[in-house]
């Protein structure tokens, strides 16, 4: 799949996102709004496609390093409690923080989901039993025990209904001042690329990577805060959003090979182009009311997930 394809997709896509909603705007429009429009337009239509094409490109690579530097295709931000973890932080920082505004409980999030990822890096390592599938399976494991300790918690202080909010990933409630905070990954998304020789070397085993002169743990490291990062201000921002880490690097995979570098843009293009066509398929089905992105993602991201686990599983055979 050329990458010229990949742009014109994601940018028909921003074209359609942006006149679809409950109020009439048209393209036609543009030259003649009227002043509620153009307040609708500027304050919500414009945040919304923003904050959707940075949750798929961010959240996406971030899938594609995970998977590079745990030499697994089935680990994600999904899969490895990160996204559990960064809930986790942010019911804590509302217990012990909850005068502070989002960048305190964005950076309480960040250090919950850079501590949880840590720590199944470390399972990672403590397993021998290499086998692709079940690597995911004790990820999934781990947050799920992470997500009891949460909703536990949640129960006891009250505090449910906020959890369920970061549970499902929903963009209908973004507008302009509420989605800022998902510009932090730009930076990071051009961090990713300037380290993916990098975490190229560094997914082919730490003592290979030694001898090539990589500081191994460092460039993991710098992996992981970059994961974390992006994780904690998107969860924070729009809530949990499944299989897109898991999904889009391993369908680049398939027609580009597993060079981080070479496959960062395509991986980017095709996340942004994904959630957007996601995000549009959960305006129209029941239109005027809105499915969320997390239900959508989730039932086509399960269905190729699916493919995925079958089309390997043949390809052993």
């Amino acid at each position: 799949m050329k990458k010229r394809y990949l742009i014109a997709a994601v940018i028909v896509l921003s074209f359609i996102s942006l006149f679809i909603g409950v109020k009439d705007i048209s393209p036609l429009d543009l030259f003649r709004m009227t002043e509620q429009q153009q307040h609708i337009f500027l304050v919500s239509r414009v945040p919304r496609l923003i904050s959707l094409i940075l949750a798929g490109v961010s959240m996406s690579i971030c899938g594609l390093i995970m998977q590079q530097l745990s030499r697994n295709k089935f680990v994600s931000p999904t899969t490895a409690g990160t996204m559990d973890s960064a809930r986790l932080g942010i019911l804590v920082s509302m217990l012990v923080f909850s005068t502070t505004g989002p960048l305190i409980k964005m950076l309480v999030a960040f250090l919950f989901a850079f501590a949880g990822t840590l720590v199944f890096m470390k399972i990672l390592d403590k397993i021998k039993f290499k086998d692709a599938v079940f690597i995911p399976l004790v990820g999934l494991m781990f947050g799920n025990i992470i997500s009891s300790i949460a909703t536990f918690f949640a129960y006891k202080y009250d505090l449910i209904q906020n959890m369920s909010a970061w549970l499902q990933g929903d963009f209908s409630m973004i507008i302009k001042g509420q989605y800022e905070l998902m510009y932090i990954s730009v930076p990071l998304v051009v961090l990713a690329y300037l380290f993916a020789n990098k975490f190229t070397v560094a997914g082919m085993g730490e003592e290979f990577a030694t001898n090539l002169g990589l500081k191994y743990r460092r460039v993991v490291n710098i992996g992981l805060i970059i994961v974390a990062l992006v994780t904690a201000s998107v969860v924070l921002t729009v809530g949990m959003i499944p299989f897109l880490g898991l999904i889009i690097p391993n369908i680049v995979s398939l027609y580009l090979g597993d060079h981080l570098k070479k496959s960062l843009s395509h991986t980017a293009l095709l996340g942004a182009g994904f959630v957007l066509f996601c995000d549009i398929i959960g305006r129209i089905i029941i239109y005027p009311y809105e499915i969320p992105i997390s239900l959508t993602v989730g039932v086509i991201g399960s269905g190729i997930f699916i493919y995925l686990l079958m089309r390997r599983k043949a390809y052993d055979l």
